[in-house]
């Protein structure tokens, strides 16, 4: 089955924005140390965006280990990222970065902790988005 996994740092921000989704969802731990649950046959990564000036770092190292598991990355179906608009160009950075290096579709963009209606977007797009098949020839 389908599902989430989500890093989220104390701030708590994205986890906020990942409970409104009320989907099946598994969170990268903060620390290294600490277990990973179980991670769905296929999911969708939603990634905060923490950057320097420059776009440094945008990728949390938690999720950066992660991801260099390969049976994790052929897991990995999409990402959505979170950011804050007042970092500019960096806004959502981490979503930019994973979709290219990983070769799946960017699907969404929100801003801190998201709104009301990046939650029905976004859930309304991921049942949209499992629901359609690939066809490669």
């Amino acid at each position: 089955m389908p599902g989430i996994v989500y890093f989220s740092s104390a701030s708590g921000n994205t986890a906020r924005f990942v409970d409104g989704l009320g989907m099946l969802a598994s969170r990268i731990p903060v620390s290294p140390k600490a277990v990973l649950g179980r991670i769905p046959e296929e999911f969708v990564l939603i990634c905060p965006t923490y950057a320097d000036g420059e776009g440094r770092g945008a990728v949390p190292k938690q999720v950066i280990r992660f991801l260099n598991d390969p049976d994790h990355r052929r897991r990995l179906r999409g990402v959505i990222g979170g950011g804050n608009r007042n970092f500019g160009a960096t806004y959502g950075l981490a979503a930019d970065v994973i979709a290219k290096k990983c070769s799946v579709p960017l699907l969404y963009k929100f801003e801190l902790a998201g709104t009301l209606t990046d939650i029905a977007r976004v859930k309304d797009g991921l049942h949209a988005f499992w629901g359609t098949e690939c066809l490669t020839a």
